[in-house]
Formats: structure tokens, C-alpha cells, sequence
């Protein structure tokens, strides 16, 4: 019986988030799942140093050398299934996953977004564009939605909405756990 479901992180940029959760496995906030793979479709990306420093296996896969989504999409799910991971946690990853990838990994991958869905998300909102479009707006009140990752961007199942580095741990290991008790 796993003890302990495998995670694999990606990432795109700095990685605050990355360190959020090496930081929560740490304080043994997330207990049902581990750290195993950080991946990163950016070689440039700070985030692989916060894995490197934290003891944690990095890759790089860029789209660019792949002929086809499909085809870079299926590096990615041949390197996970190597690694034996059971969860993705997309942390600031900036690329969009296809309908293939996703429903291969059906209710195995989780989303930190940087709004309340379904404010401010879909197709074109990420990153500094949400916080952007939100201060455009006149928003009053704000925070991040965890949720599960389908073919529609931002379109899957809500898990935790609050702060973005309170939820994605709890979130993380909330997921973990109902997938080692299933």
C-alpha cells in the first residue's frame, strides 16, 4: 500500500509557490504526498533552484522541442510515469494542458489560480494579467482558487478558495490524502 503520493510540480518562473509547498511538506503540513519531480518548460526558471536547494528532482521539457503538443505532452506523461507520480500540481506553470493530457490524468492535477473563479479566469488570465484586471475592475476583494485541471482553462472542479500560498499546501495535501483513502 503507498504510504505517500509521489508529486510532481511545474513550474514556469520564480517559484514562489514551489516554495510554499517544499516549505509546508517540511513543517509537515503535507503528509500524505511528497515531493518527488519539479518540472519546468522554462531552463531559466528560478523555481529549478528552489528544487535543487530543497533536494528535490528537477526536469526541463520545452515545447519547442517537440514537434507537436501531442508529442510534448507524451514526454511529459512517459517522465511521470518513470517517476511513478501520482499528483501534478501546476504552480505557475504557463502553459496550457490538452484534453489528452488532462483527462490522462483525470482528477490528478490541481491549479493554483491567482483569482476567485470564476472572476477573472479562462483563456488569457494569468499571472499579473488577473491581479491587473482585477485592479481595473475596482475589486474590493480578492484571492486564489485551487482546482482540478480539465480541458476547459480554469473550467475544473473548485477544491479551496483563500490566500494563494494558504490553499495550495492545504489544497495539495487534501488531494493526497483522498487519493490514498480511495
Amino acid at each position: 500500500m503507498l504510504t505517500k503520493i509521489k508529486i510532481a510540480v511545474f513550474v514556469s518562473g520564480g517559484g514562489t509557490n514551489l516554495q510554499a509547498l517544499i516549505d509546508a511538506e517540511k513543517r509537515g503540513e503535507i503528509k500524505s504526498g511528497t515531493i518527488a519531480l519539479v518540472l519546468s518548460d522554462k531552463p531559466q526558471a528560478y523555481a529549478l533552484e528552489r528544487a535543487k536547494n530543497a533536494g528535490i528532482s528537477t526536469a526541463i521539457l520545452e515545447r519547442k522541442a517537440f514537434a507537436s503538443q501531442g508529442e510534448y505532452e507524451d514526454a511529459i506523461a512517459a517522465l511521470l510515469k518513470e517517476k511513478g507520480i501520482g499528483l501534478i500540481v501546476l504552480a505557475g506553470f504557463m502553459r496550457i494542458l490538452g484534453e489528452n493530457f488532462t483527462k490522462r490524468f483525470d482528477r490528478r492535477i490541481i491549479n493554483v489560480h491567482p483569482s476567485l473563479i470564476p472572476s477573472f479566469c479562462g483563456e488569457g488570465f494569468y499571472g499579473l494579467k488577473v491581479h491587473e484586471a482585477a485592479l481595473k475592475k475596482g475589486v474590493k476583494v480578492t484571492g486564489a482558487t485551487v482546482h482540478f485541471v480539465n480541458e476547459i482553462p480554469d473550467g475544473g472542479e473548485i477544491i479551496m478558495q483563500e490566500a494563494e500560498w494558504i490553499i495550495l499546501p492545504q489544497a495539495t495535501e487534501y488531494v493526497c490524502n483522498q487519493m490514498l483513502n480511495n
